[in-house]
């Protein structure tokens, strides 16, 4: 398939949610290619001239799902509908609108709606349904709704309840008032659907969320004396979590007890999560080992969260050997205990200064391949330091990247803060020059403090290097450790220095 000009159109638009380099090569502005003559080649007879193949519109979406790069996938897009007889379909505009979404080309991808408007092929809603996901991932939540709103005039049929929960349940769940409310006053104007449970549910949660238990509790009154939304397990579960996040524990339970009894709703593991958090946030345990118990005697078997739920609010109120007794009922049910669960017990080994403990359970997710995250390593590092094992603290911090495993500034600033507190002056200057290799600079209060202890214990070379590293960096230190640094170096008659520093000041406040 030859190609000898692709006309680009760039257009700027005031809504666009990013900008983007992408050109926008419309498939309706293309024109057929004036093709020099071929030259005159003989063959022989029993050859003849290979076609080019046609490009199908299942090996176009594969092509445009395997590229790495939105403008060439484009260009891709683009490229197959120069074909005779090719027209694009619902699914080839989903596969590209999907790859510059995902690489954030928002720009493009409005052109590619505009194109779809001239389209005459049946397109189906999921398109809209999958960009509102990305939109509310880069927080263009206007765009959410702007979405929703093409599916009418694009797709020619009004959204479906689906399309109306999903666009509702971004919105709630970015905390976006006012456009959800948009939507849903032209739900009720425009679209005619009477909410169903999923919608109700939408709402119940965000008036949860907002701690307006009451309306929450209308909204289900209202599905109450509907036929098609009565509530159900999510409901309850949703109202008995609202209740347990605002203390109201006892509410909670007979909110339960109701939903049992009187609508003959089973619980599933998440609905008795629901009471082991907020029983275990309370303080209070004892009555979530009950709920524990509870679930087993009532042929439900309790899952991973429901025993991390139960070790982590063990665990907060003291009670090691209960948390373990815990743990290892877990293993015994043939459950795999999770990084949270894991990271429980590691938490509260560290706080009681049982570090060694801490790191046989490191070693122990290891062997069950239970990858520990960031969070756990943190809580080692700063256990660690409190015992004052900074040698074990500094080896974990040099090797662990080079074992894969990801640490944040966190991770050098709990070593390095306590490094300095402690005046373990040399072993926080090695630790310094790690961190800025790495590219992680230290808390501005750490910075500041560790330059005046450098200056105080007369290490001054090492005062100046790490200085200038840290200003390189973008660090701002104040007018006072200048001072002192810069007069302690004149004691020293080390003039260039001074003279460095001088500049650097300037620089760094100019």
């Amino acid at each position: 398939m030859k190609i000898s000009a692709i006309q680009r159109c760039r257009h700027k638009s005031n809504n666009s949610a990013t900008t983007s380099s992408l050109p926008w090569i419309s498939p309706l502005n293309f024109s057929k290619p004036k093709l020099d003559p071929p030259p005159e080649i003989t063959l022989p007879s029993n050859e003849t001239r290979r076609k080019n193949k046609y490009i199908t519109h299942d090996v176009a979406i594969n092509l445009i799902k395997r590229e790495k790069d939105p403008q060439h996938a484009l260009k891709i897009f683009n490229m197959v509908s120069e074909q005779k007889g090719f027209n694009h379909n619902n699914a080839t505009y989903a596969s590209i609108l999907h790859k510059l979404a995902q690489f954030k080309k928002f720009q493009a991808v409005d052109r590619v709606l505009h194109q779809m408007t001239y389209e005459t092929c049946q397109f189906h809603e999921g398109i809209f349904i999958n960009l509102m996901k990305h939109y509310s991932k880069c927080s263009f939540h206007e765009k959410v709704l702007d979405a929703f709103f093409s599916i009418q005039p694009i797709v020619r049929e009004k959204p479906s309840p689906k399309a109306i929960s999903t666009c509702l349940n971004l919105l709630v769940d970015s905390n976006q008032v006012d456009l959800a409310r948009q939507l849903l006053l032209h739900a009720k104007r425009s679209l005619i659907y009477k909410p169903n449970v999923c919608i109700f549910n939408i709402l119940v949660k965000y008036h949860c969320r907002n701690g307006d238990i009451e309306s929450a509790f209308e909204v289900v009154e209202e599905m109450r004396k509907s036929k098609y939304s009565y509530p159900n397990v999510i409901t309850y579960s949703t109202m008995m979590d609202g209740l347990c996040r605002n203390g109201r524990l006892k509410e909670a339970f007979e909110l339960f007890e109701e939903m049992v009894s009187k609508d003959r709703i089973v619980p599933d593991p998440l609905t008795y999560n629901v009471l082991i958090n907020g029983f275990c946030r309370g303080g209070k345990p004892d009555r979530a080992r009950n709920v524990i118990e509870f679930m087993k005697s009532n042929g439900c078997c309790p899952n991973v969260f429901n025993y991390s739920a139960l070790v982590d609010g063990l665990c907060k109120v003291g009670k090691l050997q209960d948390a373990k007794g815990v743990f290892a009922e877990m293993k015994s049910s043939g459950l795999k205990p999770d990084t949270v669960t894991y990271t429980s017990l590691i938490n509260f080994f560290c706080r009681n200064r049982k570090i060694d403990e801490a790191i046989e359970l490191l070693k122990e997710m290891k062997e069950n391949e239970c990858q520990a995250d960031t969070v756990a390593f943190n809580v080692i590092l700063g256990g660690m330091c409190r015992e004052g094992r900074f040698e074990e603290a500094l080896d974990m911090i040099e090797k662990l990247p080079q074992q894969g495993v990801y640490l944040n500034k966190g991770s050098y600033r709990i070593v390095l803060n306590s490094l300095t507190q402690k005046c373990e002056l040399r072993k926080a200057k090695k630790l310094l020059e790690l961190m800025l290799s790495r590219g992680f600079l230290p808390h501005y209060a750490t910075s500041n403090e560790l330059l005046i202890s450098f200056c105080k214990e007369g290490m001054v070379d090492d005062a100046a290097a790490a200085l200038f590293d840290l200003v390189e960096m973008g660090f701002q230190p104040p007018l006072d450790c200048w001072e002192l640094l810069i007069e302690l170096i004149c004691r020293d008659r080390k003039l260039l220095y001074v003279f460095e520093l001088l500049d650097e000041l300037v620089t760094a406040n100019s």
